[in-house]
């Protein structure tokens, strides 16, 4: 009986394994502040995302922002790829802690220049 307890009692001290919860967005974003964000639980052996693409071609540019569960043999990639006409180069940023693929926080001039934005259009009516 006394050989059955201790790895009983072994089992139960150990940690139980908790699963990682990161955002994802429903669609990739043009802006990080725009992404729709979800609490997303990832599958097992997964880490949180965050994507950022940029596509170009002539002199016109757009930047795709993406979170959500991936691979950890996929972070810190960057490469290329083409698609709807054109080439965008992309880099996976990842991280391993609850919901740690949140965007960034605006910085202050972000912020104030909307709120000179608001104030001058709103005098002028």
């Amino acid at each position: 009986m006394s050989k059955l307890v201790c790895p009983l009692i072994l089992l139960c001290l150990l940690p139980a394994v908790v699963p990682l919860f990161c955002y994802t967005c429903v669609f990739p974003a043009i802006s990080p502040l725009d992404c729709i964000r979800f609490p997303l639980r990832c599958p097992p052996g997964q880490v949180c995302l965050s994507s950022r693409a940029v596509g170009e071609k002539g002199d016109f540019r757009v930047v795709l922002y993406e979170k959500s569960c991936i691979l950890p043999s996929l972070c810190g990639v960057t490469g290329e790829k083409y698609t709807m006409g054109l080439n965008f180069t992309f880099t996976n940023e990842c991280c391993n802690t609850h919901l740690c693929n949140r965007a960034a926080t605006p910085t202050t001039s972000y912020w104030t220049a909307t709120l000179l934005t608001l104030l001058i259009s709103y005098s002028v009516w």
